[in-house]
């Protein structure tokens, strides 16, 4: 049977309409599920929107219109960007959809008959974009300003009922410390376990998760003046998706725990302290990992629509058309490694796309070419070896699946783009080393020709299949080239036996033709 891998993205907030930021959590989260889904596992690869809470009422009323209309309006929006971009999630939620209200107003029940939700009173401060509780020592701090946005925080007084997030906190804690991979990377995990034992030291306030004075949300069963507010409505997507408490829950009863929940790092404190705490309440397990990357800037700057130089999808489509939705693919995952901010270069975005020109694209190109034109484009047999020669190549061909493989399981998204290059860039030095255009020229060297042909041959064709996760239709192209279909077809069986001598190759062409 295989295995099960269960990966999200967050649920986006529809306010607005989608971004670079949107779009690199779904494309790196694309990848890993078309890496699983090639190594044989049972994928599920869920995304979706959070549609209640005050700024989508706010905004709604700027346009005049109701909360559910823009709602509707913008999910659509997301759902088909994610179509137009290639992206291969299972399911799309929204929190205004029957079946998490029912799942939400479920998870309210059992936290309430476990006494782990109460009705008290709430006063202090709000920050309404991250659309979060401040205590008073961290609104002092900012200046009683967000530290995600900088807008000033709004007072707020009202009843509300509360989950006993101090009641888990130390449970939480204790299931951080003893899973060192569940917080990704290491150094936002020590962010976390500092916060933690601060807060815990301090006094660890419970969590208001519902609202009186809103409309907009899920209705607290017990309690309708009131709404279930953001954190239980937002989290509890990743089960309620898979049929938790509102039914059928035979995806969730396979499925969970989610092997990867990935977010941005300005989501980090709710995803491995509010989320885990919950679960723990509900008796449940906690997600196996949570990984946060970082955050982009535009050519060394925070992006702005007033400095121009936010990336917005009608740039993101622009460079489609350019370099198509592989080259943005590789460039916003090689950019740095994977969990470290970005920034967004456009002289960078052609050095990336010239880089699997020259280096993959030139590989594919003078194998095909050479093979036709030297051995009526069938692969030759070994035939006689130069060990001090041969044994980079071989030793990179030989090594790329464990590679490949070891840098997808530690999400080292970048490695796993450059692996393949790398693989390629090494077989180029091999063809510019041994000179096989040389070799055809001497008869006596047929036999080192085959060789130096065979082994550029298994290179390139390993160099594709790895790459056929981030670059899905250029590495399909390139292997179609190589006269190999990948369809129906596992790594380990792609692998696992090299192109065989005689196996003909198929039309040459530019793989990665230059962008004017």
């Amino acid at each position: 049977m295989a295995k099960t891998f269960y990966i999200t993205t967050p649920i986006y907030y529809p306010n607005g309409e989608p971004h670079l930021g949107h779009v690199y959590t779904t494309l790196a989260t694309d990848t890993i599920a078309r890496y699983r889904r090639l190594a044989g596992d049972d994928v599920r690869f869920l995304t979706g929107t959070d549609e209640h809470g005050i700024k989508m009422v706010k905004t709604a009323e700027e346009k005049g219109i109701t909360p559910e209309a823009l709602a509707t309006k913008n999910a659509d929006v997301f759902r088909n960007l994610w179509k137009e971009f290639n992206v291969t999630n299972d399911d799309f939620i929204r929190t205004s959809e029957p079946r998490h209200k029912a799942g939400v107003q479920e998870i309210v029940r059992k936290l309430l008959a476990s006494d782990d939700i109460y009705l008290g009173g709430y006063e202090g401060w709000y920050d309404e974009g991250q659309e979060e509780f401040i205590t008073e020592t961290e609104a002092k701090a900012a200046e009683y300003k967000s530290v995600i946005s900088g807008r000033p925080l709004v007072r707020y007084k009202e009843p509300s009922y509360f989950f006993r997030l101090s009641k888990w906190a130390p449970k939480v804690l204790e299931y951080i410390e003893q899973n060192p991979t569940f917080i990704q990377p290491d150094s936002r995990r020590n962010e976390v376990i500092s916060k933690l034992k601060i807060q815990l030291k301090e006094g660890f306030q419970d969590l208001s998760i519902s609202r009186a004075t809103l409309k907009w949300g899920v209705p607290m069963p017990n309690d309708p003046a009131h709404v279930v507010y953001v954190w239980i409505d937002a989290l509890s997507n990743y089960i309620t998706a898979l049929g938790y408490g509102g039914g059928e829950a035979s995806l969730f009863d396979k499925y969970w725990p989610a092997d990867v929940h990935l977010i941005g790092k300005e989501i980090l404190w709710f995803h491995t302290v509010y989320w885990p705490a919950m679960l723990f309440a509900l008796g449940l397990p906690a997600p196996k990992q949570v990984f946060a990357h970082g955050w982009w800037t535009a050519e060394g700057k925070k992006m702005s629509k007033s400095l121009g130089n936010f990336i917005d999808i009608e740039k993101l489509r622009e460079v489609n058309k350019s370099y198509g939705l592989d080259g943005l693919r590789f460039y916003t995952l090689r950019s740095a490694p994977f969990g470290t901010d970005l920034d967004w270069k456009a002289a960078d975005l052609n050095t990336s796309f010239n880089e699997l020109g020259n280096v993959v694209g030139n590989l594919l190109n003078r194998v095909v070419n050479m093979t036709t034109r030297y051995r009526e484009a069938a692969i030759p047999a070994i035939g006689e070896t130069d060990d001090a020669v041969d044994a980079a190549v071989r030793k990179a061909t030989d090594a790329f699946p464990v590679d490949l493989a070891n840098a997808y399981d530690a999400l080292a998204l970048q490695q796993a783009a450059m692996i393949p290059v790398e693989l390629a860039r090494a077989a180029n030095v091999y063809i510019d080393t041994t000179a096989p255009f040389k070799l055809a020229k001497d008869p006596a060297k047929a036999a080192r020709l085959d060789t130096v042909l065979n082994l550029s041959a298994q290179a390139i064709y390993r160099a594709l299949v790895g790459l056929l996760p981030i670059l899905p239709e250029k590495a399909k192209e390139g292997l179609s080239q190589l006269g190999v279909s990948e369809e129906g077809k596992t790594l380990a069986e792609l692998f696992s036996t090299p192109l065989p001598a005689g196996h003909k190759l198929g039309e040459g062409k530019v793989l990665f033709p230059k962008v004017v």
